[in-house]
């Protein structure tokens, strides 16, 4: 799907970064052509600073977005959900996050918090990067208390697991 997306924006690099930003953040664009996120606006200035282009290739960029039916449909039903990765030190928990060998493989992370399960690790949130939107995506695990070491181990001996880190 991410493909067919930027293929409509094949000819114009920096309408595909605006596209980019949008699906990597779950804006929205609203029926007006409004970068959103949920109820609140995002100034089309910001997007385009945030990307280093002009304004007027985010309003182009919206504006196509609301000219195809199916890109239409896919920028008004994004949503965010919260992370809380960047704020799990502050609160004392407890982020691990996996590089895998071939994101496409199934069953990544059924095997990864089935094994946190059995040891009897909870899981607070998990989010796994789309392998279509990142080049090398990861798994993150932010979990209640740290991971012990022979857990760690047995994450680190999974066939797909290609890196761990902590935090």
């Amino acid at each position: 799907m991410f493909d067919e997306i930027m293929a409509k924006f094949e000819g114009s690099p920096s309408q595909q970064a605006v596209i980019r930003l949008l699906l990597e953040r779950g804006f929205s664009v609203s029926d007006e052509g409004r970068v959103v996120s949920g109820g609140i606006e995002i100034p089309n200035t910001q997007v385009a600073r945030e990307i280093g282009v002009d304004r007027r290739v985010v309003d182009s960029t919206t504006d196509a977005i609301l000219a195809d039916e199916d890109l239409r449909l896919v920028f008004q039903n994004i949503s965010q959900i919260p992370s809380l990765m960047d704020l799990a030190p502050v609160i004392d928990l407890s982020t691990l996050t996996i590089a895998v060998r071939d994101a496409g493989q199934e069953g990544i992370v059924a095997a990864v918090t089935g094994l946190l399960a059995d040891n009897g690790i909870s899981i607070r949130q998990t989010v796994s990067e789309d392998p279509e939107f990142t080049d090398e995506p990861r798994l993150y695990i932010v979990t209640d208390e740290p991971v012990p070491g022979d857990v760690l181990n047995e994450l680190r001996e999974l066939p797909f697991v290609r890196k761990l880190e902590l935090q």
